[in-house]
């Protein structure tokens, strides 16, 4: 579409996570991008990715993936770690439409931060033994120490509210201490839940060591390639439409997502996701 002489593409953008962490994802795009609808689909049925296999996290993906190509989107943000760790090659070559993850932006942010070189990443399980952040991280700086670990209690802690609590600072005292030990002076937050523990993770570590939200530099990044292609949408001022969808309990969503975008959601609908 063409307003002015100025291209403009009134379509939306889709995002997908293996349930609700990738809200902080959703969260940075529409501070970022304010005037773009999105449309968010959430794999509640089948969370944790990070416990799956490959070929699982693939075919989650696609699936994810052609749900939201049946609501004619104009680019796809994983916002998963895991899916983009192990899925986002296949899905570029299999799908033809801007896809982008999450595991390049922060990478690139990691190195740009780093002073001495050594850099922490945190996850799940499958994000930190893919090794998709080390590997990149190592691509763009070959001098890099990078140091993965992964931390799959966070995602519950988070869920449960936790996040300021006694109990989110025991663990990551005790999931942090080999990074420490090593010190690393820039750490990743290579799983979308783990923002919201940015100000435990931060005391913990100590105030000389920058956190990475992959989040952040994803929102960034989908701006700058809408850019690119022109396909931003140019009347900011406009109220933007947000459409969230889960394949399982719209209510439990409903209320840690709330938490996590700091507003009430609605327009949730749960779809059988397995059919496609």
């Amino acid at each position: 579409m063409e307003i002015g002489g100025i291209l403009m593409d009134n379509r939306p953008i889709g995002v997908f996570d293996s349930g609700i962490g990738g809200l902080t994802v959703l969260k940075e795009i529409m501070e970022q991008l304010p005037g773009e609808d999105i449309i968010y689909f959430g794999d509640t049925a089948r969370i944790p990715y990070g416990t799956r296999s490959r070929e699982t996290v693939i075919k989650y993906s696609f699936q994810c993936i052609k749900f939201l190509l049946s609501k004619d989107i104009k680019a796809i943000v994983v916002a998963c770690n895991t899916a983009s760790a192990i899925a986002l090659q296949e899905a570029t070559k299999a799908f033809d439409i801007p896809i982008i993850g999450v595991i390049e932006p922060g990478a690139n942010a990691s190195v740009l931060a780093t002073r001495n070189n050594k850099i922490g990443v945190i996850g799940t399980s499958g994000t930190i033994n893919s090794e998709a952040y080390q590997t990149k991280i190592r691509q763009l700086n070959k001098s890099s120490e990078v140091i993965g670990i992964p931390c799959p209690l966070f995602v519950q802690i988070v869920e449960e509210g936790w996040a300021d609590t006694d109990v989110a600072k025991l663990a990551a005292e005790k999931y942090l201490m080999e990074l420490k030990e090593h010190n690393v002076d820039t750490l990743v937050l290579g799983c979308t839940h783990y923002p919201i523990l940015r100000y435990t993770l931060s005391k913990v570590m100590g105030e000389d060591v920058t956190l990475v939200n992959p989040a952040f530099e994803t929102a960034k990044a989908v701006k700058d390639i809408l850019k690119e292609k022109d396909l931003l949408r140019n009347d900011v001022n406009r109220k933007p439409s947000y459409q969230f969808y889960v394949s399982d309990d719209p209510e439990k969503f409903r209320r840690i997502g709330g938490n996590i975008l700091r507003k009430e959601i609605r327009n949730i609908e749960k779809v059988d996701i397995e059919n496609l």
